[in-house]
């Protein structure tokens, strides 16, 4: 019997002996794993920060052309130099239309156009005129312009009557 414990305690002692350096290694194995893990979770975090930046200035300059925008153009109940004044709920974005090259009347030698209650002409139209929606606007300095709904970078100054 008591051969029988020695034996058993040998082989307990032995089983712990060789189980305790493998079970340190694997500890070992998994600190310096966390740091790698913990690296890349920060990595997604500093492309993020510096994402942001980029967000920020582009959330920015969009802020600054609308702030240009609003000054390019006139505001509701602002007049024109002849007294013609700019409303709202007949001009602006909202309130677009295609015209017909041939279309309006021809009054004066040149081609007039009946919009908001006023008849718009120009000395010559541009061929984008009739391939798209335009609308019209009073700048702040004025003056009429015909817009492209499409694309707002295509503008020509037009005159009221």
């Amino acid at each position: 019997m008591k051969a029988l414990s020695l034996i058993s305690t040998g082989v307990l002692v032995l089983l712990l002996g060789a189980v305790a350096p493998t079970y340190a290694q694997e500890e070992k194995h998994e600190q310096e794993a966390k740091p790698q893990k913990q690296e890349e979770q920060a990595k997604p975090e500093k492309q993020m920060e510096k994402a942001k930046p980029a967000k920020q200035e582009q959330q920015q300059a969009k802020g600054q052309e609308e702030k240009q925008a609003q000054g390019q153009w006139a505001h509701n109940g602002q007049k024109d130099s002849r007294g013609h004044e700019y409303n709202e709920s007949r001009f602006g974005r909202e309130h677009h239309a295609r015209f017909e090259e041939h279309g309006g009347r021809y009054y004066n030698g040149r081609r007039e156009y009946s919009y908001g209650g006023y008849w718009f002409y120009s000395e010559a139209y541009p061929a984008w005129f009739y391939q798209q929606d335009v609308y019209f606007i009073l700048g702040a300095d004025g003056q009429w312009y015909a817009v492209a709904y499409g694309n707002p970078s295509l503008v020509f100054q037009i005159n009221i009557e």
